[in-house]
């Protein structure tokens, strides 16, 4: 399952989405997964279901590559949809011992079930199509406003970056424990969900180790190669909107607009 997680990994490829400039990912993300909670429709998911797959096949990203990443959040899933199934009030479908499955249950539970699920392929399209240099880049400048409120941007962009370049790091680090636990032993399969829970203790102490030491170390470097971010700092690639990228607002504007007029018109 740790090998399965996709978020924050970059996927090489020669695609339309590839090449877009990082700022308009970022807003298209971040439209995107308003999007989600502005419908309120069948229709409306439907409509961010055809989106998004225009979006994946552009980005000429594996389908299979991309879903493998909802195997990590299938145990959150499930919890949602059936807290939402016995715990909603309203009119009564199937009735198992004291639980009662009621009509706006099974749609509320539907509905966070695609809503969660687009929300995590949607976030991973634009990780999978971006460097984390481009990704850094991208959210300084789009955050550059902030500074009028003396919030320190690039440290900020810095460090988000840093966060998600870290994620298949960690991932591949708990892997290489794991294997050298269980060859000494250790069960990470086996027993309850309490057992399961009990045996990752082990895992994370020396998982939290590594990661404060790779931290060290990183600031170490930093420091080492005199790195001042922030003002008078020049770029190798600097930012610069074109034609395409123009296009993909415009795309982008008429989705976001298409949704609202969904939940104006048909709920």
């Amino acid at each position: 399952m740790i090998r399965d997680i996709t978020l924050g990994q970059y996927y090489q490829a020669d695609s339309v989405i590839h090449k877009l400039d990082p700022r308009v990912k970022l807003t298209a993300t971040l439209g995107f997964i308003i999007s989600l909670f502005v419908v309120q429709s069948w229709i409306g998911y439907v409509v961010a279901a055809v989106f998004l797959a225009a979006v994946i096949k552009l980005s000429k990203v594996p389908f299979g590559y991309m879903v493998k990443g909802m195997r990590a959040i299938v145990f959150i899933l499930m919890i949602t949809v059936v807290f939402n199934l016995f715990l909603t009030p309203g009119e009564p479908l199937v009735t198992l011992w004291k639980l009662t499955i009621t009509k706006e249950g099974a749609r509320i539970a539907g509905m966070m079930a695609i809503r969660l699920s687009f929300l995590i392929v949607g976030s991973s399209v634009m990780t999978l199509t971006t460097t984390p240099n481009s990704l850094t880049d991208g959210l300084e400048k789009l955050m550059r406003p902030l500074r009028i409120f003396k919030v320190p941007v690039h440290e900020v962009a810095m460090m988000m970056s840093i966060a998600l370049r870290f994620i298949p790091i960690l991932l591949e680090e708990t892997d290489k424990i794991m294997k050298a636990q269980i060859a000494r032993g250790a069960d990470f399969e086996s027993g309850n969900l309490i057992k399961k829970a009990k045996a990752m203790v082990p895992l994370l102490v020396p998982l939290f180790i590594s990661a404060f030491r790779r931290a060290n170390d990183l600031a170490m470097a930093m420091e080492a190669r005199c790195y001042r971010g922030g003002e008078n700092r020049t770029k190798m690639k600097p930012l610069q909107y074109k034609g395409r990228d123009r296009i993909a607002y415009g795309v982008l504007l008429f989705y976001f607009a298409g949704c609202v007029l969904i939940r104006v018109y048909l709920g």
